[in-house]
């Protein structure tokens, strides 16, 4: 009843008003089209002249609900209400805007005929996505297929990408074999065929449509495939007395238990003579090492690191042996026979200056390791010419030197 007799008030002094006066009310300018994002306020402007006795009212077109006429709000919306200025200015405010306020408004004036215009509400809503249509964390075995998918809501209806966390690149493939490499993929559906396990990893799934904030979702792939093992060096030797490192890369996924096993049965932990060491390379990959300290021969023999999963179980060996070090072997001369080569205690200053020169009467076997092996050299009554002054003959003859001052002294 009071919808009723607004709207017959409304009709009936507008035909009143028609007949009485002079100048016809007009509109000053088009009402402005608005785009609020949902939940905002929005308010829409009717700039009327010469209003005198006529009423201004305020009408949703698609619905043909009247929203309020002149001062008086007419709809039942709680989030409607008008104002205006000096009968010139006419606001419409709707708070809080919704989806369902999206459509025309229609800005009337009881004039016979009755003149009106349109002004546009677009309610833009931000992306979300729609939980029950969009993929989780993901578990595949290494070779097989992936279908990762989200669906996003939002006005506009959102745009959709995916993007690998670390930076990598997507590699797409066909059910041909025909390989292709992207950074950003663009679809609501993701699919990664024959897999590998370089391609583990997080994707995000990135919606946007204009509307601020964009949404992302994060989506962890997990690759599992049977443990492998790669050694850089087989077979390692080190000199006596120091310290060596055996290493081992172990890729697995799930991560496996990772140990180290002598040839004697015995575990390999962390204590005085080893230390043992896990480090992390790439989420499936792993380097696995183990320093023996001050290395003696009984140190040496084979090494096992082993690696195992639930989907299987890898070793792989390491020889370890020791390199002798250099070694000085004097032949035995009695004390007549080295005074009859170098001579006696009583000998002249300028002989055991000759005899020192000479230096090379007792027989000297002298083992040099170099990079190319061991070598073994015969030295006589001359310094050989193709040792390097920092060898071991050096310092052999060096020694002899000073053993032959003291027995001159």
């Amino acid at each position: 009843m009071l919808y009723t007799a607004w709207l017959f008030e409304f009709l009936v002094l507008g035909s009143f008003f028609s007949e009485i006066d002079a100048f016809q009310p007009e509109f000053a300018e088009p009402i402005v089209n608005l785009t609020i994002p949902v939940g905002r306020d929005a308010t829409f402007r009717c700039l009327v002249q010469n209003l005198g006795g006529y009423r201004v009212g305020w009408v949703k077109a698609d619905t043909k609900a009247i929203q309020a006429i002149h001062d008086h709000v007419i709809t039942h919306n709680s989030r409607v209400s008008v104002s205006h200025n000096d009968h010139t200015t006419w606001n419409l405010h709707l708070k809080n805007v919704q989806e369902e306020d999206r459509g025309q408004y229609m800005c009337q004036i009881n004039t016979d005929p009755m003149k009106s215009q349109l002004g546009t509400l677009d309610v833009v809503v931000p992306p979300d996505f729609i939980a029950e249509e969009t993929s989780g964390d993901v578990i595949v075995a290494e070779g097989g297929m992936v279908r990762l998918t989200c669906k996003a809501k939002g006005h506009p209806i959102p745009d959709v990408q995916w993007r690998r966390e670390d930076g990598k690149d997507i590699v797409l493939r066909t059910p041909t074999g025909t390989k292709t490499r992207v950074v950003v993929y663009q679809g609501e559906v993701l699919r990664l065929i024959k897999i590998s396990r370089a391609e583990m990893g997080a994707y995000m799934c990135i919606a946007t449509n204009g509307v601020p904030p964009t949404v992302s979702k994060r989506i962890i792939v997990n690759v599992h495939f049977h443990p492998v093992i790669h050694v850089p060096n087989q077979l390692v030797g080190s000199p006596i007395g120091t310290d060596v490192s055996l290493e081992c890369h172990i890729e697995a996924f799930p991560k496996s238990i990772n140990y180290w096993i002598r040839d004697t049965g015995e575990m390999v932990v962390s204590s005085y003579k080893y230390d043992v060491q896990t480090t992390s390379k790439l989420p499936f990959e792993v380097k696995m090492t183990v320093k023996i300290r001050n290395l003696q021969k009984e140190d040496a023999g084979s090494y096992r690191c082993i690696a195992k999963n639930s989907l299987g179980e890898v070793e792989s060996n390491i020889r370890l042996y020791d390199i002798p070090g250099p070694t000085r072997t004097y032949l035995n001369v009695d004390e007549e026979d080295y005074n009859d080569q170098v001579g006696s205690a009583e000998f002249d200053q300028d002989d055991m200056s000759n005899n020192i020169l000479e230096i090379g009467r007792p027989s000297i076997l002298t083992t040099i390791t170099t990079s190319r092996g061991l070598h073994e050299k015969k030295i006589g009554n001359h310094v050989p010419t193709d040792l390097p002054m920092n060898s071991s003959f050096h310092v052999t003859s060096s020694l002899l030197t000073f053993i032959i001052l003291l027995f001159r002294i």
